[in-house]
């Protein structure tokens, strides 16, 4: 099948763009150059301009979307502009299926922007007659995941923490990997068409127990110390002091960390089997990539 992958230079597209090719014709997609490799055709395309997605999206059976705007100050805007604009062009080209990674805890009734645009470009994605298959994750573990880097910025740089509420929220974590092998395996899937599948790691934990199981892997003990007072804009500006993340990723990242993310059902292991990689075993390889 030819497959088209928007978001093709992230962290999930890059793996992504290799497993896919192992089997279809794919080409993927960025808004600038790139060198051609790898059995697979580079092209550019912004997801927000009609011309461009339309050029890329001709003759395609299969379409990934893999695209954000975390970090823009009108995110919201544009991540449904660009949702928009993909899922009509996927309509007139004829595209049977389209493929989006969403977030776990987009049902809550007390969203975050960051989830709700998340929720809300799944929509917008499924807006036209062409069947969304929707895979919803928790945090990625993996080489730059915003989300993971950012907690091992904080594992390694503060021997002592002083954090909000969130440390308390539960989550899933999964293996880049496995998320991977998840989104690869729908592909052209007619058992997953039209269907929204949550996609978790193989343990449920806190975002407190995450930190102090990778700083046991870093060989740290740092002391935590949870306050009620601190706010999401005040969490953002400190992260972006103390890790690599800038203040406009971070913000919507830790208003996001309220929202419980754990999956409530496990569909997607029976259409797509494998053997979820441990939470340490994922941190361990994320760490020796880095």
């Amino acid at each position: 099948m030819k497959v088209v992958v928007f978001g093709a230079t992230g962290t999930i597209g890059r793996p992504l763009v290799d497993a896919l090719a192992q089997e279809h014709d794919v080409t993927a997609v960025s808004r600038r150059e790139h060198p051609v490799g790898n059995g697979v055709t580079w092209a550019v395309a912004d997801a927000k301009d009609a011309d461009s997605v339309a050029r890329v999206l001709e003759g395609a059976d299969v379409a990934y979307y893999l695209v954000h705007s975390l970090g823009a100050a009108d995110f919201e805007a544009e991540d449904l502009k660009a949702a928009e604009t993909t899922a009509q062009a996927a309509e007139r080209a004829g595209v049977r299926q389209l493929v989006y990674l969403g977030g776990l805890g987009d049902d809550s009734p007390d969203l975050s922007a960051h989830l709700r645009s998340r929720r809300e470009t799944g929509r917008r994605l499924a807006s036209t007659s062409v069947p969304v298959t929707t895979l919803r994750a928790a945090i990625v573990i993996g080489r730059d995941s915003a989300a993971f880097e950012t907690i091992v910025s904080l594992v390694d740089r503060l021997p002592a923490m002083i954090t909000p509420r969130w440390v308390s929220t539960r989550t899933q974590p999964i293996a880049l990997d496995d998320v991977v092998a998840y989104l690869a395996g729908v592909c052209g899937r007619e058992e997953a068409v039209g269907q929204e599948l949550d996609a978790g790691g193989p343990e449920v934990m806190t975002y407190r127990e995450m930190m102090e199981r990778i700083a046991v892997l870093r060989g740290k003990r740092p002391f935590i110390v949870e306050v009620p007072v601190l706010t999401p804009y005040l969490s953002s500006l400190w992260l972006h002091v103390v890790t690599p993340v800038k203040a406009g990723i971070a913000r919507p990242l830790i208003e996001g960390l309220r929202n419980e993310t754990v999956a409530h059902d496990d569909r997607i292991r029976e259409l797509v089997p494998l053997e979820l990689t441990s939470f340490d075993v994922a941190v361990r390889e994320a760490l020796a990539e880095r």
